[in-house]
């Protein structure tokens, strides 16, 4: 029996009345469903909300042309910065054309005004966007979201029997078409929905819109929110809809994106508000990559909307550390309605200290505490006493490392009008307290207050917020090598009576340092994790990583003996399967901490000169020892990669050795990677180190990975005390499978395979169900293939004879699947019940060679200069080769596609000014659209057939089906008379239908096709 589901329509029914019902705010406008008509409503709104500035007199033509102008954005990026407004206005300048009313300055919206004053919240549906192309079709929006009448949320639906991804995939399709143009390129968040599941995205370019970032709602108590209407109520109700593009929104100037933030993040902002206004401090526990950085920034530029705040201090970690994080502000803040200011020097605070503005002010504990001793004996000073009696809110970030307990209690005295709010992802408690020293604290609660909000690592992964961990613990020598070196140390002793821990803790540390310990590390890097560093992905796309080592003498025997490798003059060698997809690898560097006072300072300030020199020569820079913080900026942007120009290839690090720099505090989502070769560290530092590798990033990265070569048992001890500590129990939640049981499910859905399908021969004669049954079989083999491959114990040569089954087979096996996918597919408007599968799963273990067209896109965007530079960075220009290279790989496989990406680069290159703003893959759309139609135009006139009637044919062509959607009206229309006529040799009238279905199968197969489908 045939499931029935509620329809879209009744879904967009139900989630309109949810909005408009009860004590709300929002307002239904079935009649706003064409472009004309919302330019319409908006020029209503305009001049009623500016009749003073507008003098009584409305907007002519002209003048109404001027606000259409500049509220049409090149990117939803330029919108997000024009929202942000003047002190929070967003407005448009008019040129009047009575010269006698001057030039005048039209609000458009108030960020603040919510729920009054100028606001006014408006739904529609069915919102008609019109064909822009004879390949094209009319489409119709589902609901959208007006606030004084711009359209700045954006809903797609889908019915319960497809997924809330076909409603993404439905977005992504529109921003290729380049159907939120005009008004609609306002946009700033994107939900999307099937009923039963809802996310939300921050509106951005189809090549930068990343469904790793959709996000779930989740309430307070970090419990799920998923249903469309309870999620309208929750999210979009006003004020909270208002809010969300508004207040709870971060323009990243550096990545040129729009920041959408999460619940936890939004509910952790609230929660300190509301505790100033109660004068209470507190802390913040939200786990390690979950964004504190983001959600401190904002909840420090929020609390100056207190009216009893003077100055709200933000205080980061140490110097070295407060570059990324002061980056990150000065990013965020450059289009915000506050002014971030970074102190300088001490004169340069206490003066930020006492003027009147109204700022976020970022420094370190250092400065603070210098402020303090200038004003020693000065107490009866004027400055001093308005210093003294500032109402201050100090935002600590990485809040035990930046302030010491003593050193809190000491500002707390100077500053005694203080409230203080600490953001950590690794709290201090009770089991893991710090020494007693007198009455100071001891846990982040003592030190701190209660704790305001909790985002555990737990709860993070459940959310896909962050990635969970997978943790192999190595030793580079056997358990028998292990006795052997106990009974060396101690003749006598009872190995039986041992544990693993109690040997490992026998190990000297002169183990670790032997050389053959070392090439052992680095061979396990270099050539066992090809997987984990994203290989699969090609050049440019590789992920990168991070070793840590015990010391800094010790860092720099590893980074000298990576040189030694890399050159082949060691036992190790980098395998022809590393070099063949990065023959640059590894491009490694070294960072750490260098003292003028420690005996050893000579030694590394001449090591690290030498490892600047060998990065200048990498990289074509030109840092030097006494450069070194912006030597170090440097690494951190070139292994964070945020920047575009860090997109290609050559720009990009492999591996940074370091001691214990970047282990804190430090955010690269591409970072996938963490080696570690050093005892073990304290849980909260194990948390925080392990946290650099889990940032959501791209498909292909399922885990933040981490390897450890020194003493796997007491490895795997303290891990394990970590994550309970640090997960409220839930640490199973939070690790991958370890090797045997990768290994064990591998072998699992092997049988299953093989259960259902023998040999990949036999799939050609099962039944339509026996297919299903095979395709979502097989997707289990090839996401247990894809795992297993990770695990630096999988050996490719040892497969036939550990699974029975060989590359060459799975691969016969993918060849199969692809053409069941094919048949099975079912027709969008014949679904009557759900396939139970995965129809859009990407297959992710089979290598293959395939340029992704849309990485090459990403390089061209990189190049287009934007409104705001004057010219293309002849930096970037460099980067040509890199992208002709991709070009000329992606023509072995897609010829058409790659000769129209050829010209559209060609054409940027010779006229960049023309494509000034320009979005690259809508113009490659575009391009797209204009060489199918001209293959429909050349058949149609070739074989007499009527253009549109063959347009009709192509747009609804199914290879999987025998009879396709308009072939009958295509026969009826062609007409054999004509053709005759204008052709010199015509085929017979009884073989002209056939010739026709030929032609236009070759036509669609060989040329539209591959245009489609990349």
């Amino acid at each position: 029996m045939a499931i029935t589901f509620t329809s879209e329509s009744e879904l967009e029914q139900n989630l309109i009345n949810q909005l408009i019902s009860g004590d709300s705010q929002w307002t239904y406008r079935k009649d706003l469903n064409t472009e004309e008509k919302l330019w319409r409503n908006l020029r209503e709104k305009l001049e009623r909300n500016n009749k003073d500035v507008l003098n009584e007199v409305n907007l002519t033509e002209q003048e109404f042309r001027q606000v259409q102008n500049q509220l049409t954005f090149a990117n939803f990026y330029d919108a997000a910065k024009w929202l942000a407004g003047e002190n929070g206005v967003a407005k448009v300048q008019v040129q009047r054309e009575d010269a006698s009313l001057g030039t005048v300055r039209l609000k458009v919206l108030n960020r603040a005004d919510i729920a009054g004053g100028m606001s006014s919240y408006e739904v529609i549906n069915q919102f008609q966007s019109f064909k822009q192309s004879t390949d094209d079709r009319n489409r119709r929006f589902d609901v959208t979201l007006l606030i004084n009448g711009l359209p700045l949320i954006h809903i797609e639906l889908k019915n319960r029997a497809h997924s809330y991804m076909d409603a993404f995939r439905q977005i992504k399709k529109y921003l290729i078409q380049g159907k939120f143009n005009g008004i609609f390129s306002a946009l700033q968040m994107f939900i999307v929905s099937n009923g039963s599941d809802t996310r939300y995205i921050a509106a951005a370019q189809d090549t930068k819109l990343n469904e790793q970032f959709l996000s779930t709602w989740v309430d307070s108590k970090n419990d799920p929110v998923t249903s469309y209407l309870d999620f309208a109520e929750h999210v979009l109700s006003i004020p909270q809809a208002h809010k969300m593009v508004t207040q709870y929104t971060v323009i990243d100037s550096d990545k040129k994106a729009l920041i959408l933030l999460r619940p936890y993040q939004i509910h952790a902002i609230e929660a300190i508000k509301q505790a100033s206004k109660r004068q209470e401090s507190g802390y913040v526990w939200h786990t390690t990559g979950s964004g504190k950085t983001l959600t401190s920034y904002k909840a420090a530029r929020n609390l100056l909307q207190i009216p009893s705040l003077d100055k709200t201090i933000f205080i980061v970690d140490r110097v070295d550390l407060d570059q990324q994080t002061t980056s990150s502000f000065t990013s965020y803040a450059e289009n915000d309605v506050v002014q971030i200011d970074e102190t300088d020097n001490v004169s340069d605070l206490i003066k930020k200290l006492l003027s009147a503005d109204r700022s976020v002010i970022v420094t370190t504990i250092q400065k603070l505490n210098h402020v303090m001793k200038r004003f020693e004996g000065k107490e009866s000073t004027p400055r001093y006493k308005k210093l003294k009696h500032l109402h201050v809110a100090f935002v600590v970030d990485e809040c035990h490392r930046a302030v010491s307990p003593q050193k809190k209690k000491e500002i707390e005295k100077f500053f005694y009008q203080s409230l203080w709010y600490g953001f950590t992802g690794t709290p201090i408690f009770a089991e893991n307290a710090k020494q007693a020293l007198g009455n100071l604290a001891r846990t982040t609660e003592e030190q701190y207050g209660s704790r305001l909000h909790e985002y555990t690592v737990k709860e993070a992964i459940h959310d896909k917020a962050v990635l969970g961990f997978q943790i192999e613990y190595k030793s580079t020598f056997s358990d028998d090598e292990l006795d052997d070196l106990v009974l060396k140390l101690d003749p006598s002793i009872d190995l039986a009576s041992l544990s693993e821990q109690e040997k490992e803790r026998m190990i000297p540390k002169s183990v670790y340092e032997d050389e053959k310990h070392m090439l052992e590390v680095i061979h396990s890097i270099v050539n066992k994790s090809r997987r984990k560093l994203g290989f699969q992905n090609g050049p440019g796309k590789t992920y990168n990583a991070v070793l840590t080592t015990s010391s800094i003498a010790q860092a720099q025997r590893y980074y000298d003996l990576f040189k030694k490798v890399v050159a082949e003059e060691t036992p190790v060698t980098i395998h022809d399967k590393t070099k063949s997809v990065l023959p640059t690898f590894p491009r490694v560097a070294i960072t750490y901490s260098i003292s003028e006072n420690e005996s050893t300072s000579v030694t590394n300030q001449e090591k690290m000169t030498e490892a600047i020199n060998d990065y200048n020569e990498m990289f074509d820079t030109y840092f030097s020892i006494e450069t070194m913080r912006a030597y170090n900026k440097n690494v951190n942007d070139r292994l964070a990669r945020k920047q575009e120009k860090y997109l290609f290839r050559k720009e990009q690090l492999d591996l940074v050795i370091v001691v214990d720099r970047l282990l804190t505090g430090f955010d690269a989502p591409c970072l996938s990677t963490l080696f570690i070769d050093r005892a073990p560290m304290q849980p909260h530092d194990l948390i925080q180190a392990f946290s650099r590798t889990n940032r959501l990033f791209d498909r292909s990265k399922h885990f933040g990975q981490v390897v450890t070569f020194q003493t796997p048992a007491l490895y795997t001890q303290k891990v394990k005390d970590a994550l309970v500590l640090y997960s409220n129990g839930g640490e199973n939640e939070l690790l991958a499978p370890v090797f045997e049981e990768a290994h064990q499910a591998f072998k699992d859905a092997l049988a299953g395979l093989r259960k259902i399908a023998s040999s990949p021969e036999s799939v050609d004669a099962l039944s339509l169900g026996q297919k299903k049954k095979y395709a979502k079989a097989f997707q289990e083999v090839d996401k247990a293939f894809a795992a297993i491959q990770v695990y630096t114990e999988y050996e490719e040569a040892e497969l036939e004879k550990e699974y029975h089954v060989t590359v060459e087979e799975i691969e016969h096996y993918h060849g199969k699947y692809e053409n069941v996918l094919e048949e099975i597919k079912p027709d969008p408007e014949e679904i009557d019940e759900p396939i139970d599968m995965d129809m859009e799963y990407e297959l992710e273990s089979v290598k293959t060679e395939d340029i992704n067209y849309e990485y090459i896109l990403q390089l061209i965007q990189a190049l287009v200069p934007t409104y705001i530079e004057s010219e293309m960075s002849s930096e970037l220009e460099s980067d040509s080769e890199e992208i002709d290279s991709y070009i000329n790989d992606l023509k072995r496989t897609n010829p058409k596609l790659a000769e129209l990406m050829e010209q559209l680069w060609k054409d940027i290159q010779e006229e960049p000014e023309q494509y000034r703003g320009k979005q690259v893959s809508s113009l490659l759309e575009e391009m797209i659209q204009e060489a199918i139609a001209y293959q429909v135009n050349r058949l149609s006139k070739e074989w007499a057939m009527k253009e549109s009637v063959l347009t009709f044919y192509v747009n609804h062509y199914n290879p999987k089906k025998e009879r396709q959607n308009g072939e009958s009206e295509l026969k009826r229309t062609s007409d054999y008379e004509a053709y005759k006529a204008t052709t010199e040799n015509p085929v017979k009238r009884l073989t002209y239908w056939r010739e026709i279905k030929n032609a236009v199968a070759d036509m669609i197969n060989e040329t539209i096709l591959p245009l489609r489908k990349p």
